[in-house]
């Protein structure tokens, strides 16, 4: 690696992985024990228990499908039916397969995970560095020093993962259909990338695929000169393109469950049902202010609600753990710079770069897409700061894009800082 930059944010970013990989490990052993501590690593080291006990009869139990999990095999009761959950099972196995290297020290396979994802967070900060050079401190700042990004991506979750398959589909797509660079390697990891995207959370890949693709159309097509020509292409591709979600969608619907097209007012509806229950003696449980009955108009009256509860929430009066306290310091920020960008770059400039800049058409409108499904379902703050971890870099990317676009004699009369 010889630019200088790289070489730096690289190294900073890998130590502070793992420093954070052990202040993970002592919030879930020793402060807030979660599904890291109940469900992914006992499961996970018990599978494999039972392969280094009978290689030839349980090796098969690392390919198995969750579904297809003899709950006899279950370390923890408790976790029956856990395993049914796709996603569930793939963490557990990750976990055992990671054992074989760790001895099946806890500390260590969190070091893991953190590398893991810091490969994604690696290839999303290359992404942007390559399109941006100039804005190396701020786009490190926003991907590789983000608390919420660093901390809960630091240990076995699912998180990790997410952030992890998220960076390397970005990059992948971006080599193939930009830098045009079309071999099987970025075709193969674009492919695993969205597959285990699929299968540990879903609704990542339906909010972030059409605005990728649309932000990947609109950037080809600035290579062509005649204007009729480029409309013309970018008419029909888009409209394939939608037509082809909208299809794949309906072939899949099974597959997505809840998450299906036909299907998402009413997960939305069961998601609330489902914390509205556990609220009681609930201490991160809260209320998005907004009464809703399912249909289709209170959704739409709740969006505002739910953009503002994952980007801005928990306000500092709403922390009470120590989990969520980061999360609502780290909201306050987000407040000051949104606003900070409104009021320096204007609401004319606000929202003609937000529609004539494919990067910021792209970060910008998967972010607020995300928010509010992500804000419209999860009612509490312990949830949410982690839920919402896929979405925050982008949507402070297209910030700086946005207040990067400023004219440089706005940017000097209002002081308006380098980034």
């Amino acid at each position: 690696m010889t630019d200088p930059f790289l070489k730096k944010y690289q190294r900073q970013g890998f130590w502070i992985r793992v420093f954070s990989s052990v202040a993970f490990t002592v919030f879930f052993v020793y402060l807030t024990p979660g599904d890291s501590t109940s469900l992914y690593y006992p499961e996970g080291y018990h599978m494999y228990s039972l392969i280094l006990n009978n290689p030839i009869k349980n090796i098969h139990l690392l390919f198995t499908p969750g579904i297809n999990y003899d709950e006899n095999l279950l370390m923890v009761p408790d976790n029956i039916n856990s395993f049914k959950i796709e996603s569930n099972f793939l963490i557990a196995r990750l976990v055992a397969f990671f054992c074989f290297f760790t001895f099946g020290k806890y500390l260590l396979i969190n070091l893991c995970f953190s590398m893991v994802a810091y490969s994604g967070v690696w290839r999303l900060y290359k992404f942007f560095y390559e399109h941006y050079p100039h804005l190396y401190k701020g786009l490190a700042i926003t991907i590789i020093y983000l608390p919420s990004l660093v901390f809960w991506c630091s240990g076995v979750l699912k998180d990790p993962v997410c952030i992890c398959m998220l960076g390397w589909l970005t990059y992948s797509l971006y080599c193939i259909f930009e830098k045009r660079r079309v071999s099987f390697k970025n075709i193969f990891i674009a492919v695993i990338a969205a597959y285990t995207l699929y299968i540990v959370k879903v609704y990542i890949i339906i909010c972030y695929l059409p605005f990728f693709i649309l932000y990947l159309v609109l950037v080809n097509l600035k290579m062509l000169k005649n204007t009729i020509l480029k409309w013309s292409i970018g008419v029909l591709i888009l409209s394939a393109v939608v037509v082809g979600i909208f299809v794949l969608a309906d072939t899949l619907k099974d597959q997505l469950g809840f998450f299906a097209l036909d299907k998402i007012v009413e997960s939305v509806k069961t998601q609330q049902t489902n914390f509205i229950n556990m609220a009681e003696g609930a201490e991160s449980s809260f209320s998005l202010g907004v009464e809703y009955d399912g249909s289709p108009g209170s959704l739409l009256k709740m969006t505002p609600a739910a953009i503002v509860a994952t980007f801005f929430r928990p306000f500092l009066w709403e922390s009470k753990k120590i989990s969520t306290l980061m999360s609502s310091v780290e909201s306050l920020a987000l407040i000051l710079l949104t606003v900070y960008v409104l009021i320096k770059a204007g609401p004319y400039r606000f929202l003609k770069t937000l529609f004539t800049d494919p990067m910021i058409s792209f970060c910008f409108f998967y972010s607020v897409v995300f928010a509010i499904f992500v804000g419209a379902t999860t009612l509490n703050f312990g949830t949410l700061v982690r839920y919402k971890i896929p979405c925050l870099p982008f949507y402070i990317i297209a910030l700086l894009l946005i207040l990067e676009a400023v004219p440089k004699k706005k940017r000097e009369a209002g002081n308006v800082p380098e980034i």
